[in-house]
């Protein structure tokens, strides 16, 4: 397993994908922030994987999201998948996502797990 970074468009459509080299962090990469800039006007959604959990955000990931909006000047919709499942901030509040985008499950793929779902 290992986290995955995904950049989506307003429609939707992954335009980069980053893969870490472990289940719990991924690296820094120049590519990914030339990404991020390069898209700027048309960035809809920043996601990454916690392939083994939690299904939240971490505290690098806030620091991340809070350089993130400073640096492009506007607020941003972050999520982590994970393999109990999705959650999103948007507009500074986090939910838990009920109805999860086609592209979560292909992050899962690419970091390796499966959703995992509640039995009684």
């Amino acid at each position: 397993m290992r986290e995955v970074f995904f950049l989506i468009d307003t429609t939707g459509t992954v335009i980069h994908i980053d893969e870490g080299r472990s289940a719990v962090a991924i690296d820094d990469s120049r590519s990914r922030w030339e990404a991020i800039w390069d898209a700027r006007d048309r960035i809809g959604e920043i996601a990454h994987s916690h392939p083994v959990g939690p299904l939240a955000f971490s505290q690098e990931d806030e620091t991340t999201f809070a350089a993130l909006e400073a640096g492009l000047g506007k607020t941003l919709v972050f999520s982590v998948v994970a393999p109990s499942g999705m959650i999103r901030r948007e507009n500074g509040r986090d939910s838990i996502v009920e109805s999860e985008p086609a592209w979560a499950n292909e992050l899962r793929r690419a970091s390796g797990m499966t959703l995992e779902t509640e039995t009684d």
